[in-house]
């Protein structure tokens, strides 16, 4: 019986999300060749004694009647040999298991490649599919951008540039002294995007495997994995825009695939897998590789939104850079990079440190937070004393004296109060004379 959902595509695009991508009709919709669809059925099936066409299909996250008609293929090739029902019902699946011949044909294609699991998708869908969830089509509002830096203490007037550099979902420079807030900015990003997009398990290019989905960076939609569509091609995942942050570790090696010859299957590298959704590369500078370097490689991905990866056999392909990537450090953007590296980081917002008001706001939003008394009138004493030209004040500099006293407290059997008595004691244990 041939597989239509041609009557109702249109009423389930519509009804539900116009980008969720539709189960295949046919082979042919797959995107994938024949022989590579019999190879991963076959890998699929050698997994236990026996098989139904419901487990292969669970399996492969593919639709049932194409899963009949791998099933057929394989049984026609003397591959499969039915073992009877799965149950005693007549309308039960068959139980299939591999023959003598079927299992060396399995052994084969996983000396061919190690992957079993879901279906990949197409190199030319996952192209497709990007474009139709970009993050450059998510509106981020005034009120979202409040709500999303929610506990920061910020100025109106870097607010007022975040706003804009959020919304554009192009590149970003967060600069400024240590210890202010960049990269709580940059991961409060995550709150902007309201909007879900569909992540592939894999994905197929000229016969190799690209494994994708990463449970570590993607998190389903709420109710997705419960409840998934009825008409949703199930190789795709509904997931929350993903955050990727990196920071020291990073090197040119991770922003290309990486081969591993014992499975011979590739992973995605992190700027791939954050696609639709926001990149942060943290102490921008202090990574092995040259800051210059890193820009370099990425001068045609943040100029003209796609990217070039290459596999291990020299065949390059084309891929969509489609995300905010969100640089920051407290490295002078001068030591950086050259002008026209810079030129590439389409906003430089820099990141000071509090004045006096934002301090004194910082240390009594902390200290409620952690249940510590405060006398408006010590604390301004003591900012007055402590802080000057030669020593100005960080935003992190509350929450280390706040800590100090409440385990000093604790360890006394004192009431946490953050007198100005307390407060030099609290300096003098937490920073360094010089």
């Amino acid at each position: 019986m041939q597989y239509s959902l041609d009557q109702d595509r249109e009423d389930v695009a519509l009804a539900l999300d116009p980008r969720m991508p539709l189960a295949p009709t046919s082979l042919e919709e797959t995107g994938l060749e024949l022989s590579f669809m019999l190879r991963l059925a076959a890998k699929c099936a050698a997994e236990q004694d026996t098989v139904t066409p419901s487990h292969l299909a669970g399996r492969m996250k593919l639709p049932k009647v194409l899963i009949n008609f791998l099933v057929k293929e394989l049984v026609k090739l003397a591959f499969l040999e039915a073992r009877g029902l799965a149950g005693e019902d007549v309308r039960s699946d068959i139980r299939y298991a591999l023959s003598t011949k079927g299992l060396e044909y399995a052994h084969q294609a996983l000396r061919q490649s190690q992957y079993i699991g879901p279906a990949p998708v197409s190199l030319d869908a996952f192209c497709r599919q990007i474009g139709l969830q970009s993050i450059h089509d998510e509106r981020v509002t005034h009120a979202r951008l409040i709500e999303s830096l929610e506990g920061l203490v910020l100025s109106q007037s870097l607010i007022e540039k975040l706003g804009p550099a959020m919304n554009s979902g192009l590149s970003i420079l967060l600069y400024g002294p240590p210890g202010n807030g960049k990269t709580s900015i940059a991961e409060r990003s995550s709150r902007l995007f309201l909007q879900s997009i569909w992540v592939p398990y894999a994905i197929e290019v000229s016969g190799h495997v690209i494994s994708f989905y990463d449970e570590a960076v993607h998190r389903p939609a709420v109710g997705a994995a419960e409840k998934p569509y009825p008409k949703v091609d199930q190789r795709w995942i509904e997931c929350r825009r993903p955050v990727i942050k990196t920071g020291g570790e990073l090197t040119l090696d991770l922003l290309d695939l990486t081969f591993s010859e014992g499975s011979t299957v590739y992973e995605a590298p992190m700027h791939l897998k954050a696609s639709g959704g926001v990149f942060i590369i943290d102490d921008f500078g202090r990574q092995q590789v040259a800051p210059q370097a890193l820009i370099n490689r990425w001068i045609v991905p943040l100029e003209r939104g796609y990217d070039f990866l290459t596999l291990h056999t020299g065949r390059k392909f084309k891929v969509p850079f489609d995300q905010l990537v969100v640089f920051s450090t407290n490295i002078a953007p001068k030591d950086l990079s050259d002008e026209a590296g810079l030129r590439r980081l389409k906003y430089k917002i820099f990141v000071n440190n509090p004045s006096r008001d934002d301090y004194i706001r910082i240390f009594q939003s902390y200290a409620g937070s952690v249940s510590v008394e405060t006398d408006h009138r010590d604390l301004e004493l003591f900012y007055d004393r402590r802080y000057n030209c030669n020593l100005p004040a960080s935003c992190y500099h509350p929450k280390y004296l706040l800590d100090f006293i409440g385990s000093y407290c604790e360890f006394n059997a004192m009431p946490k109060i953050a007198s100005l008595e307390m407060l030099e004691r609290a300096w003098d244990g937490v920073f360094t004379l010089d």
